[in-house]
C-alpha cells in the first residue's frame, strides 16, 4: 500500500518547522507540490478542525495529523522528521519529531485508517522510528516504509502459526484511529513470535472490524482485551481473559498474552467491572459507568468551551452594570456574540446527555438521549422554575442509554429489525425520558425549588453564617443548575428591596467553582491527578471563573463527582460565610472579579480575598480528595499483581 500513496517527493528529513502550525504548512505544501492537494487553506483548515476533536501526538516523537477533505485530488501522506523536535501537544508530553500526515480524499471514508493500519506495522517494527530519523537521503527513507511490501503475508482473520494454540485480542481507543492499530499490530506480532495462532479485532472509527466468530472464540486459548472504550466481554464469559488498555498492549504485549494464559476463567459483567478498576485513573471508579460518564464529557467540552468564552469576552467587554445584573445595550454587536454563547451554553447539556445514552446503546441512544437533556435542563416542561442541570442530565443519559439498549436487545421479526435502530428505539426512548421527568421527576423537582425558597427566607432573618454556609453549598452544587439559581434568584430579589449583602457574599461565592478547579487541575496534574485534557478545560475554566460563570466547572464536576462537587460546595461556602462575615454588599447581579472591577462590591479588597480563599480551598480539598483515591488505586493495582 505504500508504495502507492508515498514517494520521495512526498519526504521531507529536515523540517524548518518549529511549531504544530508551521509543520501543518510546511507538510501541506509539500503535498501541493506533489499534485496531491489542489488547495492548501482547506486542507490545513481541514487538519486543525481534526485536531480539534483530539489531538494526535502520540508517543515516542510521532504525530498522525490527517484529514479528509475536496482538496485532496490523490491519497497520500507526507513525511517529515524534525531532528530538534517540536512541542505538538503528545500525550507524554515530549517533542514530536517524525510526522505523518494523511491527506484522505473527501469521498474515501476508510482511507485514513488504512494507511493508519498499515503505518502500525512499520512503527511498532523495533528499529524503524529510529532509522527513519538517522535517515540521510528520502531514497533511503522509503526504502524502510517498502521493504517487505512483497512478501506474502496470510490474512489476519487466518493467520496460522505452529499449532501451539489460540490467541485473541481485542482493541479500541475513544478516538478509535491510531492506538487501536498499533495495539493490534502489536498483539499479533508477539503472538506469531510466540508461536500462537490470532485474530485481533479492531474498534476502530469506522467500527468493527476482524471479529471472532463463536466458534473461535470456544476454541481461544486466551483472550487480551486492550481497550479504552466500551466493547461487548461477555461473549467471552468462561475463557481466559486479561483486560487493559491500549498503550499496555502496544509496549508490552506478550507479557499481556502471558497473564491471560494463566488468567482465571472471566465471568461476565461483574468481574469485568472489577478487573477494569485497576486500570482506572485518579479521577474514576473505572467501572463502565465512568467510561460512559466521560463519553458524555469529552463530547460537551468544546460547547462548554464555546459558550463560555465567547459570554465572558461579550460581557468584559460589552457589559454595563445594571440592577438586573451585566447587561450589554441594545444594538451592540455584542450582543449578537452572547447569543452565540449562549447556544453552546443551551446545547451542552442536552449533548452531554446524548452521549451518555450513546455510550451505553449505540446510534439508537443518540436522539432521545439529546432529547432527554433538552427536557431535562428546561424546567417548563416540569412546571419548575429551572431545570436540572447536568446531574439531570447525567440521570437522562444513563436512563435512555439503559432504556434503549433493552429494547434493541429483542428479537424481531426481520420485516421490523431495520426499523428499530432508526425509529423504533429512538421514538420508544424520547417517549420514555420524556414521562420520567414530566410525571415522575419533574414534580418533586418543583417542589424541591419552592421548599428551598421557603428555607432561604425563613434563615434571611437568622444567623448570616447559618445562611452563607447554605447558599454558599447551593451554590457550589450544581454550578448553575436549579440549586445555584435558587440562590441566586433569591438573592436578587433582596437588592431591590435594599438588601445587598446577600448578593455581595454570594457574588464571592459564584466564581469559585471554576476558579478552584482551573488551579486544582494546574497543581494536580503534576502529581497525576489530572489528564492533560483537564488542563486544557482548566484554562476556558479560568477565563469563565473570571467573569462569575460557574459553568466552566461543569466537565470536571461531570468527570469525577465525588471529588469535584463536594470541593466546589466547601469553597463556595467558606467564600459566601466570608462575604457576609466581611460585611461585603453587591449592587449588581453577577458575580466574580469582573464585579470589583465594575465597582459594584462595597469593599473590593475583601471580595478579592473571600474569592481567593474559597478558590485555594476548593483547589484543596479537590486535591485531596483526589489524591486519596490515587492511592486507594495503587494500592488495588499492586494487590491485583500480587495476586
Amino acid at each position: 500500500m505504500m508504495k502507492e500513496i508515498l514517494n520521495e517527493q512526498l519526504i521531507k528529513l529536515d523540517l524548518a518547522a518549529t511549531d504544530k502550525e508551521a509543520v501543518f504548512n510546511e507538510l501541506a505544501d509539500v503535498l501541493v507540490n506533489a499534485g496531491k492537494v489542489s488547495d492548501k487553506e482547506t486542507f490545513v483548515k481541514g487538519l486543525w478542525e481534526r485536531e480539534a476533536t483530539g489531538n494526535t501526538g502520540f508517543e515516542d516523537g510521532v504525530a498522525l495529523p490527517h484529514a479528509k477533505s475536496s482538496a485532496v485530488i490523490a491519497p497520500a501522506i507526507a513525511v517529515g522528521v524534525s531532528k530538534a523536535g517540536i512541542e505538538y501537544g503528545a500525550e507524554d508530553g515530549e517533542p514530536s519529531k517524525i510526522f505523518f500526515m494523511i491527506a484522505s480524499p473527501e469521498k474515501a471514508s476508510d482511507f485514513h485508517v488504512e494507511v493508519l493500519a498499515s503505518l502500525s506495522s512499520k512503527i511498532i517494527e523495533p528499529s524503524f522510528l529510529e532509522d527513519l530519523q538517522n535517515a540521510t537521503s528520502s531514497e533511503q527513507a522509503l526504502a524502510l516504509f517498502t521493504a517487505n511490501e512483497e512478501e506474502t503475508v496470510l490474512p489476519p482473520e487466518t493467520n496460522q502459526g505452529p499449532a501451539k494454540g489460540f490467541i485473541i485480542g481485542v482493541t479500541g481507543c475513544p478516538v478509535g484511529v491510531a492506538h487501536t492499530y498499533l495495539a493490534a499490530e502489536a498483539i499479533e506480532n508477539a503472538a506469531k513470535e510466540m508461536g500462537y495462532e490470532y485474530k485481533v479485532e479492531t474498534n476502530g472509527s469506522v467500527g468493527v472490524k476482524n471479529a471472532p466468530t463463536a466458534e473461535e472464540i470456544a476454541r481461544a486459548d486466551a483472550i487480551v482485551v486492550a481497550c479504552d472504550k466500551q466493547v461487548d466481554l461477555n461473549r467471552f464469559a468462561g475463557k481466559k481473559v486479561v483486560i487493559t488498555g491500549v498503550k499496555k498492549a502496544i509496549k508490552n504485549a506478550d507479557t499481556l498474552i502471558e497473564q491471560a494464559l494463566v488468567a482465571p476463567p472471566f465471568a461476565g459483567d461483574d468481574k469485568a467491572s472489577q478487573a477494569t478498576a485497576a486500570k482506572a485513573g485518579p479521577g474514576g471508579s473505572g467501572h463502565d459507568l465512568y467510561k460512559y460518564l466521560m463519553n458524555g464529557v469529552s463530547h460537551m467540552i468544546p460547547f462548554v468551551v464555546v459558550g463560555g468564552i465567547l459570554i465572558a469576552i461579550s460581557l468584559a467587554i460589552g457589559g454595563e452594570p445594571t440592577p438586573g445584573g451585566l447587561a450589554i445595550p441594545e444594538g451592540s454587536l455584542w450582543n449578537k456574540i452572547l447569543d452565540v454563547g449562549v447556544v453552546g451554553f443551551t446545547l451542552m447539556i442536552p449533548i452531554l446527555a446524548g452521549y451518555i445514552a450513546y455510550a451505553i446503546a449505540d446510534r439508537p441512544g443518540l436522539a432521545p438521549g439529546l432529547i432527554g437533556g433538552w427536557i431535562a435542563n428546561n424546567g417548563s416542561f416540569y412546571d419548575a422554575d429551572a431545570g436540572t442541570g447536568f446531574i439531570g442530565a447525567i440521570i437522562a443519559g444513563l436512563l435512555v442509554g439503559y432504556f434503549v439498549k433493552w429494547i434493541v436487545s429483542f428479537n424481531y421479526n426481520k420485516m421490523i429489525q431495520p426499523l428499530v435502530p432508526i425509529m423504533i428505539a429512538p421514538i420508544a426512548g424520547s417517549l420514555f425520558i420524556a414521562a420520567v421527568f414530566i410525571f415522575i421527576i419533574g414534580a418533586p423537582i418543583a417542589g424541591i425549588m419552592e421548599t428551598m425558597n421557603t428555607v432561604l427566607a425563613n434563615l434571611s432573618t437568622g444567623n448570616v453564617i447559618l445562611i452563607g454556609l447554605v447558599i454558599g453549598l447551593m451554590q457550589g452544587f450544581d454550578m448553575g443548575g436549579p440549586f445555584g439559581k435558587v440562590a441566586f434568584l433569591f438573592s436578587v430579589g433582596l437588592i431591590a428591596e435594599g438588601q445587598t449583602q446577600f448578593m455581595g457574599a454570594q457574588a464571592a461565592a459564584i466564581p469559585v467553582a471554576p476558579l478552584g478547579m482551573a488551579l486544582a487541575a494546574f497543581i494536580g496534574s503534576r502529581m497525576k491527578l489530572f489528564e492533560g485534557e483537564e488542563v486544557e478545560n482548566a484554562k476556558a475554566a479560568t477565563a469563565m471563573g473570571l467573569v462569575g460563570i460557574s459553568e466552566g466547572a461543569i466537565p470536571f464536576a461531570a468527570r469525577d463527582p465525588f471529588a469535584v462537587i463536594p470541593a466546589n460546595m466547601i469553597g463556595s461556602a467558606v467564600a459566601c460565610i466570608l462575604g457576609f462575615s466581611f460585611g461585603l454588599t453587591c449592587n449588581v447581579a453577577h458575580g466574580g472579579p469582573i464585579v470589583v472591577l465594575l465597582g459594584a462590591f462595597n469593599k473590593p479588597a475583601l471580595a478579592l480575598l473571600a474569592m481567593a480563599i474559597g478558590v485555594v480551598t476548593t483547589a484543596a480539598v479537590a486535591i485531596t480528595l483526589k489524591k486519596m483515591r490515587y492511592n486507594k488505586v495503587k494500592k488495588e493495582q499492586a494487590a491485583l499483581a500480587a495476586s
